[in-house]
């Protein structure tokens, strides 16, 4: 999978904030949408603070390596799925997580049958889809197009 086209679409869906700010749930957040964790020294600091590019970096590509891993324990043969099904499936991990992603069960089942339209079908009927219309709209038509 072409990770830096997985970045570059990621950085549009969620945006890249050198500060620290509130998310739509107000939970602490920087980056690229990186959710401040007890751990992270970032979690230490008040909203508006700033974060360094480097950082930012580093939690991205952090960020991105749990994405992947997750995305293989969901999707057993993810890494022989075709290259635009891998980052559509990547994004939506990425924003969604696993525990909610793996609820799209009928997404699954589509995926794993190649079955791109019903794919698309099933992202559409979610609760994601009407959260994060946009991101939604643009990623269902290019499961769509997989094939």
């Amino acid at each position: 999978m072409d990770l830096e086209k997985l970045k570059e679409e990621i950085k549009v869906d969620e945006g890249v904030i050198y500060e620290i700010y509130n998310d739509h749930l107000g939970y602490k957040t920087c980056g690229v949408g990186h959710l401040c964790r007890a751990t992270d020294p970032e979690n230490e600091l008040e909203v508006g603070d700033p974060v360094s590019v480097e950082r930012v970096d580093e939690l991205f590509a952090k960020d991105l390596d749990v994405t992947i891993d997750e995305c293989r324990k969901l999707y057993e043969f993810f890494d022989d799925l075709p290259e635009d099904a891998q980052r559509i499936i990547a994004n939506m991990m990425f924003n969604l997580g696993r525990p909610r992603l793996s609820k799209f069960r009928k997404m699954y089942e589509a995926v794993m049958d190649a079955n791109w339209i019903e794919a698309a079908i099933q992202m559409e009927d979610s609760k994601w889809a009407r959260q994060v219309p946009n991101r939604a709209e643009r990623l269902c038509e290019r499961m769509r197009n997989v094939a």
